[in-house]
């Protein structure tokens, strides 16, 4: 991605003449946990009390979910995320999706994906897990996966707005501080560097 301009104002530039398109563009980084909390608790009642899923089988299940995001938020975010079409509805749409995050990104409105397309993301992974995994697991996998998805939207805004005082949240915070005013082709992990170190791509750091 060309680093072409880069604004620090915490204020939301307008991306649709639609005034609904541009509402729907934009959420509270809190919207997320309101919608994906129920999700999760939910489905581990359904886990542990209608589908008798045993304990440690639900807790590795869950475990499994949680690394399992960790790696879609890597591969979403190098291939989809960072894909710059040729032709210019795809420019458009690359703007929409990522674009305008590096952009602006500190805008405090577009830090976290809008429910626009937060659920229908999800919906879609839950079908897919439900297909691949053995009968019921998905109740027990989708919990973990999603939790890491929260982490990863809060974490975000917190990155761009927080001053950390600990030194691993110092080191995430640098990783993508170096991802947006570095190199914006490396360092792809947000809530983790671990896959960017698997992958080589990850920073020199000194």
């Amino acid at each position: 991605m060309a680093k072409n301009f880069i604004s620090n104002s915490q204020e939301s530039t307008r991306m649709f003449k639609n005034d609904l398109l541009e509402a729907l563009s934009k959420v509270h980084y809190l919207v997320p946990v309101f919608i994906f909390v129920p999700v999760i608790l939910v489905s581990t009642y359904i886990a542990l009390f209608v589908k008798d899923i045993n304990v440690l089988t639900y807790f590795g299940l869950f475990f499994v979910g949680l690394f399992v995001w960790t790696f879609v938020e890597y591969i979403m975010h190098r291939f989809v995320f960072h894909y710059v079409p040729k032709n210019k509805i795809g420019l458009r749409l690359h703007f929409i999706f990522h674009g305008v995050h590096h952009d602006y990104p500190s805008d405090a409105k577009r830090l976290v994906l809008p429910p626009s397309v937060s659920i229908p993301l999800a919906t879609g992974f839950y079908f897919l897990f439900n297909a691949i995994l053995p009968a019921n697991y998905v109740f027990g996998f989708f919990p973990g996966f999603i939790l890491g998805y929260l982490f990863y939207d809060i974490s975000h805004y917190a990155i761009h707005h927080f001053n950390f005082k600990g030194n691993i949240w110092k080191k995430i915070k640098q990783h993508h501080m170096l991802h947006h005013y570095q190199s914006p082709d490396r360092g792809y992990g947000v809530s983790s560097p671990l896959w960017d170190k698997i992958f080589r791509s990850d920073f020199i750091k000194k």
